[in-house]
């Protein structure tokens, strides 16, 4: 987290905060411009919160910018500022750094226990699945495009995508995957549905490819093949458990 990126989402929360009264009943959000800074607010707030941000002090936030537009005296000089700046930016890599190990340990006792369940086939590569409905279609290569229907979930069941909920299966190339889908997808029958789990390393590993997917994750899907499809016959649907 960079010091200006910090400094301009602080910026614009104070914003919406200063052009608001004290207490939050008495703000009317009808106008597009109302909605709008509700919005912003709103957006910036999450943001801020997924930095570890959650204890800023939205009074002194607003003090600040109420400071800079009335072209007051700054009540702090340039170089509190950051060395506020930058313990917060250490405090949120090293959150981020314990969140990741946390996860990874998780994520590690997770498929321990899960591959003991009945059921449950663990490959070679560590990657779990089970059976839901078998089938006894064809079998897709590395070098087909496939349409599926899917939904994947984090260990604690938190959804963070899914085309079932969408109600429209996506098309999409079995090697332009994440490296659990290409082996699960090979493994699968046309029309079959399985439960897959994939540890970290087949998934994003130490990234995080979104704030829904925290780094070292280990994810969860209800993965259902449709078909096999020509190469040529692809649509332009997204990819969503994508390679980086």
């Amino acid at each position: 987290m960079k010091q200006h990126r910090l400094a301009a989402a602080i910026a614009l929360v104070g914003l919406v905060l200063s052009g608001c009264d004290q207490k939050a009943a008495t703000v009317e959000l009808k106008t597009p411009a109302q909605k709008a800074s509700y919005g912003i607010g709103l957006n910036m707030g999450k943001s801020l919160a997924q930095e570890g941000m959650n204890d800023l002090d939205p009074k002194a936030v607003a003090l600040g910018i109420e400071d800079a537009i009335g072209k007051q005296k700054q009540k702090l000089t340039d170089e509190e500022l950051t060395e506020a700046f930058t313990f917060l930016q250490k405090r949120s890599e090293e959150q981020a750094v314990k969140l990741s190990e946390e996860t990874l340990k998780a994520g590690k006792k997770f498929l321990e226990d899960n591959g003991k369940r009945e059921g449950v086939v663990t490959t070679k590569s560590g990657l779990q699945y089970e059976v839901v409905k078998k089938a006894d279609g064809a079998q897709p290569k590395a070098t087909d495009v496939v349409t599926v229907h899917y939904e994947g979930k984090l260990t604690d069941g938190t959804v963070f995508d899914s085309s079932i909920q969408r109600g429209s299966p996506i098309d999409l190339p079995v090697n332009g995957v994440i490296p659990g889908w290409v082996e699960a997808l090979q493994l699968m029958h046309v029309g079959e549905k399985i439960k897959l789990y994939i540890p970290s390393e087949l998934a994003y590993g130490a990234q995080s490819p979104s704030p829904t997917i925290p780094a070292n994750s280990v994810l969860v899907f209800d993965l259902e093949l449709l078909a096999i499809k020509n190469p040529n016959q692809a649509g332009d649907e997204p990819q969503a458990p994508a390679k980086n």
